[in-house]
């Protein structure tokens, strides 16, 4: 009769990951560096109501002015003198993006018109504000 003699294989039967980490992590890298993040405004607001109202789907800029005439970008409140130099840093980061101001219900007019204003002299083209359907 033969004898079967087991032999230790410890050295063959590992699976050498480190291909498949450098992989994920070259992914990771290119996934956020191809990203484009979304400026919010930092509040909600109580939109208008608009029954022709459309979904805007590549809103980079949001600008938000509450019902105290407040103006919100970035979580954080601005003042109206502060909206263009702030308008063209986000710009720069993305020459395509448009402005979306979302105005409360309560806000006052005249402030819309000068975040408009602020927001043209900072070379934007695209404006849209916000409503609820």
């Amino acid at each position: 009769m033969r004898r079967i003699t087991s032999v230790s294989t410890d050295d063959e039967s590992e699976v050498n990951i480190t291909p498949l980490i450098d992989i994920v992590f070259i992914m990771l890298i290119f996934f956020i560096v191809t990203a484009t993040f979304v400026k919010e405004a930092g509040i909600d607001v109580n939109k208008p109501d608009a029954p022709t109202a459309e979904v805007k789907k590549k809103a980079n800029i949001l600008i938000a002015i509450d019902a105290n005439n407040n103006i919100w970008l970035d979580r954080r409140k601005i003042d109206i003198r502060s909206v263009i130099p702030n308008i063209k840093r986000l710009r720069a980061e993305n020459p395509q993006g448009s402005v979306v101001i979302q105005a409360d219900e309560e806000s006052k007019n005249k402030m819309l018109v000068e975040v408009m204003d602020a927001a043209r002299q900072a070379g934007v083209v695209n404006i849209a504000l916000a409503a609820e359907r």
